[in-house]
């Protein structure tokens, strides 16, 4: 009787310490891709590539499709959304200059770039998971999924686009503004010679 909870504890604790460490490690490639956008998107084009060239060869799983479009238009929507929406809720944080004598403040995302890419990528990954289980491949027509899907991103979309241009912002960072200002006296005169 003395043994009984004790042998379920010693044989958890290498599988929850091989678990540990397996997630540190997996956190630490992950910490390390950070920097790397434009590497880190190229993998994610592949797996979404993978992924539509399993649909079409298997030619089904158009709902698990589906699903995964409306989630990634949602994770689309916090990425280009502002932290704080002038609209809802008014701050005394950072908020977006609404006219042009206001103060720059950067513009600050309500989903970063980096969950954004993680969420995309996870989301494929489970998509794709889907694709090896029969159960999730629901008889549909999918050219009525994939019309709905499309109304749904340009209203979405539409929407989206008139709050950037009512508040003023731009979701991406285009660099460094460049003013023309004023042109050297050197400049000016040698154009009128010619």
């Amino acid at each position: 009787m003395e043994g009984t909870g004790g042998d379920g504890a010693s044989v958890g604790a290498p599988l929850n310490q091989w678990r540990h460490d397996m997630w540190k490690l997996f956190r630490f490639y992950l910490d390390k891709s950070t920097p790397h956008a434009v590497y880190r998107w190229i993998g994610t084009f592949v797996l979404a590539l993978l992924y539509a060239l399993r649909v079409y060869y298997v030619q089904g799983f158009y709902i698990v499709t589906y699903g995964l479009g409306i989630y990634i238009l949602n994770l689309l929507i916090g990425f280009l959304s502002p932290l704080v929406d002038p609209e809802l809720e008014p701050s005394d944080g950072p908020m977006l200059p609404t006219k042009g004598s206001d103060e720059f403040k950067p513009f600050i995302r309500r989903l970063p770039e980096f969950k954004f890419w993680y969420a995309i990528t996870k989301a494929f990954c489970v998509a794709f998971v889907m694709t090896f289980f029969s159960m999730f491949d629901v008889p549909v027509f999918w050219p009525i999924l994939l019309c709905y899907w499309i109304v749904l991103f340009v209203l979405t979309m539409k929407r989206q686009i008139m709050h950037m241009v009512k508040y003023k912002y731009i979701p991406f960072n285009l660099g460094k503004q460049k003013y023309g200002g004023k042109k050297s006296a050197a400049s000016t005169s040698r154009s009128r010679g010619d």
